[in-house]
């Protein structure tokens, strides 16, 4: 299924089975009491920890709800109901590892897709973190501190939903993160002050220096190279005044202020106050921080590619739950491949073929790159063979890229996978005798 889902990426399961027999074992298959959701997470997750070893690894993570069938599905006893007996759809918690020097998608840490309860809850003073949606950020984090345990170092990036005292006082000996800033908390101040908040303490703080970035281009923003103003310090967090009095009374992080100071009239300018457990004592280490931040674009890539780019999953109308989560966490598995070859294009990411492809497949994608080359120096295939550049090249080519214009996404990989997978089936005929 996991094959089907890379070669024809969708979510319409008669197409994914491509005959009456394929369809049956695939629904069978997601029907199946044995086969959960969480299995295929974590074997995901094995095949992830094996490509970590020695590898400066980020992780990041995000949640994403999914509007099933292109609406809300209808109320079936699994979730809440809200007005016009709607649910509110699926939530898909992804955890990707991503290599923190090259932008390498490595794989996928974890990924739980749960359907909200029903029912009234307390007040959320009242309850503790473990008791919120807010605990899928330190369950997400715990568990890629465990599954990347060979890498050589672990930094968490994630935004401001999971700015939750909990988050740093609870992380993983082996793991660092890098948090938007979302609370303005209390910190620790001088004797004299009484109280102190987090956020006029960082406006506070001298500016430290300024430096250039490329911001690239966003629905309604245009793509722009911006100026940022740096503060930087130490601060100590002090303990959320309710649901937090088993935790330590304070824990100690640095903060990273960056203010965009060349925005036009009309653009809005970049604002982030990051919190992070990594030492910050020079303006190199702020755009350390800065640039592995800037890093967590790639889940919302991801998500693009689950939901429209690619697999189209909101679109897939299944009406048993269960069945459902099961589907849209082989997809999430899947995805993954699409994006290991969307940033492998560039040749910038270092990776084997073997990495999204069987060995079989190696000459298969080297004969139709011999075919798809032209004469002139941007139809040629740049990449070495047995990269994942090179079948990068080979799959965007067929896809519809012409090497000329924008680079291929995530649409043309999902198109040229779906032709490389008629090709490989081709070389699989024989003729035979009349």
């Amino acid at each position: 299924m996991h094959a089907a889902l890379v070669d024809r990426p969708g979510s319409c399961i008669r197409r994914l089975g491509g005959t009456r027999a394929g369809e049956m074992q695939f629904t069978r298959f997601l029907r199946n009491g044995s086969v959960t959701a969480t299995a295929m997470a974590e074997h995901a997750a094995e095949r992830t920890a094996a490509r970590v070893a020695g590898r400066d690894v980020l992780v990041v993570q995000d949640t994403s709800e999914l509007a099933l069938g292109g609406r809300r599905a209808k109320a079936n006893g699994y979730g809440p109901v809200g007005k016009g007996g709607a649910l509110r759809g699926l939530l898909l918690h992804a955890v990707l590892a991503v290599d923190a020097g090259t932008g390498a998608v490595l794989g996928l840490v974890d990924a739980p897709v749960r359907n909200r309860s029903g029912g009234k809850v307390k007040s959320r003073r009242s309850r503790t973190t473990a008791q919120k949606e807010s605990q899928r950020w330190l369950d997400g984090t715990a568990r890629a501190g465990a599954v990347l345990a060979a890498a050589r170092s672990i930094t968490g990036v994630s935004d401001r939903e999971s700015d939750i005292y909990e988050h740093f006082v609870q992380c993983p000996a082996n793991m660092h993160l890098i948090v938007r800033a979302c609370q303005n908390r209390r910190i620790e101040a001088d004797d004299e002050e009484q109280t102190r908040l987090l956020f006029a303490h960082v406006d506070s703080l001298p500016e430290q220096g300024r430096f250039s970035v490329e911001i690239p281009a966003a629905p309604g923003r245009a793509a722009r190279t911006g100026e940022l103003a740096v503060r930087f310090g130490r601060v100590e967090l002090r303990r959320p005044l309710h649901g937090a009095s088993d935790l330590p009374p304070a824990t100690t992080v640095s903060v990273v202020d960056v203010r965009e100071t060349s925005a036009t009239e009309g653009e809005k300018p970049i604002h982030w106050r990051l919190l992070t457990t990594h030492t910050v004592r020079s303006l190199a280490d702020a755009q350390r921080i800065v640039g592995l931040y800037r890093m967590r674009w790639v889940i919302e890539e991801y998500f693009h590619t689950i939901k429209t780019a690619g697999f189209s999953i909101e679109q897939a109308d299944i009406a048993d739950p269960e069945v459902m989560i099961k589907l849209v966490a082989a997809i999430a598995i899947a995805a993954v491949t699409v994006m290991q070859l969307v940033k492998a294009r560039d040749g910038t990411t270092d990776q084997s073929l073997l990495e999204a492809f069987e060995p079989a497949d190696q000459p298969i994608l080297e004969a139709v790159s011999a075919r798809l080359e032209g004469k002139t120096a941007r139809q040629q295939n740049p990449h070495p063979k047995g990269s994942l550049a090179f079948a990068a090249w080979v799959i965007a080519r067929l896809g519809g890229w012409t090497g000329y214009y924008d680079k291929p996404g995530p649409k043309t990989m999902r198109r040229g996978l779906d032709d490389f997978q008629r090709i490989k089936y081709g070389t699989t005929l024989r003729l035979q005798d009349v």
